[in-house]
């Protein structure tokens, strides 16, 4: 009886102060129709396996390098879990952008056969999630807080760090972007 009382006393002060019932997120911050990543949420075990090949090569490429970093690209504690649901493809695509131009960049020759076929799945994925970024033209969308700070990282990294950093960050990164927030971003609002 008093939880009734108290739904129907929330209810009343709800409507004499003009406040909607019922929030609803704005049409703009759901997933667009035409994005297509539920194909996504698992790669096939002969793609995973031709990353783990680029990654273990990289890995031994920058071994070779000697590189000294000393701050992290992509912080353990970052968790796409932790945006909006609308976010999530934003910090996403800037991510694989971001892997993209550093791995297509990679000079060595000894690489393309390797580098070869991720690359051209990454660049699927990248074409696909690109339907799913809002754009940015629309006020209600503009990054802030943690979406910001991240975006900004990710934007100012090819200033800041030196190539071998840049292939270090997205060599450790690959799988995680692959398998985690790659699948949290398909998954949507299923992601929690």
């Amino acid at each position: 009886m008093g939880t009734l009382v108290i739904l129907l006393l929330g209810t009343w002060m709800l409507i004499s102060t003009g406040a909607p019932a019922i929030s609803r997120a704005p049409k703009a911050l759901a997933y667009p129709r035409d994005c297509q990543l539920a194909r996504f949420q698992s790669l096939p075990p002969q793609e995973l396996q031709a990353f783990k090949r680029a990654k273990d090569a990289l890995e031994e490429m920058l071994q070779l390098k000697g590189w000294n970093c000393t701050g992290r690209l992509f912080p353990g504690k970052r968790d796409l879990k932790q945006l909006q649901v609308w976010e999530r493809p934003v910090v996403l695509e800037a991510e694989l952008s971001l892997t993209l131009q550093v791995m297509g960049a990679m000079a060595e020759p000894s690489l393309v056969p390797v580098l070869d076929p991720p690359l051209r799945t990454l660049k699927l994925i990248h074409t696909h999630l690109q339907a799913c970024v809002p754009p940015q033209s629309t006020g209600t969308l503009q990054p802030r807080g943690r979406l910001q700070h991240w975006l900004q990282r990710l934007q100012e990294a090819p200033r800041k760090e030196s190539q071998s950093c840049l292939e270090a960050s997205v060599t450790f990164n690959l799988f995680r972007l692959l398998t985690h927030d790659l699948r949290c971003v398909a998954l949507g609002a299923l992601c929690v």
